[in-house]
């Protein structure tokens, strides 16, 4: 694989990290504070998100396209999501994870057969 498309990924990667932490933990983690102190904290996080986020789409453009860039997030957002709601957040496991999953690799295929 060329190496713009896995520093692409790797740097998505992370960025959902941060990202997923920042929509998401605060459920878990600032239940019992007020909601303004919850969207701080996330917005915090978030700030790591896009740091690394803009710099993953710059190299990525550099050789992708558009939809391309936008099928590779969805699904790092769907392979990090999971593992978080799993393990984080103790959500059961459903198989509609493995459906969703697989309506992404279809539009992986679609997106990237021409």
């Amino acid at each position: 694989m060329n190496a713009i498309i896995l520093k692409t990924v790797f740097l998505l990667v992370l960025s959902n990290f941060f990202m997923t932490m920042a929509w998401y933990a605060h459920l878990k983690n600032l239940a019992d504070r007020p909601w303004w102190l919850a969207a701080l904290a996330s917005w915090g996080i978030a700030l790591f998100e896009y740091l690394i986020q803009v710099p993953a789409n710059r190299i990525g453009y550099t050789m992708l396209s558009l939809p391309q860039l936008k099928i590779i997030q969805e699904v790092v957002t769907l392979s990090v999501f999971v593992p978080f709601a799993v393990y984080y957040m103790h959500e059961p496991v459903k198989l509609d994870f493995l459906w969703a999953g697989l309506c992404l690799l279809g539009a992986v295929y679609f997106i990237f057969r021409s």
